[in-house]
């Protein structure tokens, strides 16, 4: 298999004022028009480029990819190489236009020094939380400015569904549940299910240090059982909650940022 590689050349449109093209391997070949090869200190603005990619064009740099996925409004891309190799392109709006910049975690800070965590409310509301048919005694969600609706789901116990697909997944779990889980081996398979869906958790109603007090199973063995799932389904995060109060915050606010998040579907 052909190694995905991030391609630069020089943009042959003479009077742009974006000197350079990038082609990004995510949606078939994205191509932009960019300012710079790279946002090392600052952000580097990007446009949509409008043709097709420009054969037999200058090359400037061609880079394998260790990594290219698009997570909402945002495509993290990460190169194969040592340095200058972790960025994002994100997708905004600017004066009610069409943006996107490309930026690292040091160039975002750089473009806004002393930032600080907005005091407003950033989740969304009025959406509908789709709850499993199975799941005995569920959250309400009271206060929360959502509405609930009892749904076969295929994985998971709270999902936020689109044209009555998931996209988003929350498996809730009982401390006692999730030890009975990983000792039959059947949260493996659950994680399996859940890591199909564009965004999924698990959500625990417990502590992790809880872990290492039982009294008729190993908390070591328990613990290396759930680490090894951790990093098999990287993409599916444990969330341990506290209580069945935090966790139910917890599944409502990973639910509503994911549909935040999620793209627009044509």
């Amino acid at each position: 298999m052909e190694t995905a590689k991030f391609v630069i050349v020089a943009n042959p449109q003479e009077d742009s004022k974006l000197p350079y093209l990038l082609r990004l391997p995510i949606d078939g070949g994205l191509i932009l028009k960019a300012r710079d090869v790279w946002p090392r200190s600052a952000r580097v603005y990007c446009h949509a480029f409008e043709e097709e990619w420009p054969e037999g064009a200058e090359v400037i740099e061609e880079t394998p990819v260790s990594s290219c996925r698009r997570r909402g409004p945002v495509i993290d891309l990460v190169l194969d190489r040592k340095q200058l190799n972790r960025s994002q392109f994100v997708f905004t709006e600017t004066r009610g236009r069409p943006a996107i910049f490309w930026q690292t975690q040091k160039a975002a800070k750089a473009a806004n020094p002393g930032a600080r965590i907005p005091r407003a409310r950033a989740i969304i509301e009025g959406f509908t939380i789709a709850i499993d048919t199975r799941e005995r005694y569920p959250y309400r969600f009271a206060g929360r400015g959502v509405a609930t609706e009892r749904v076969a789901l295929a994985a998971g116990d709270y999902a936020i569904l689109a044209d009555g697909d998931p996209i988003a997944t929350v498996e809730r779990k009982a401390f006692e549940n999730l030890i009975a889980s990983l000792s039959d081996g059947s949260l493996a398979f659950q994680m399996q299910k859940l890591a199909e869906i564009p965004s999924s958790a698990v959500v625990v109603e417990g502590r992790y240090s809880a872990l290492f007090k039982l009294e008729h199973v190993s908390g070591a063995w328990i613990a290396d059982m759930l680490a090894r799932l951790q990093v098999r389904y990287p993409e599916v995060p444990v969330i341990f909650a506290d209580s069945r109060k935090f966790a139910e915050e917890c599944t409502y606010r990973f639910l509503a940022a994911a549909l935040a998040d999620a793209p627009e579907r044509p």
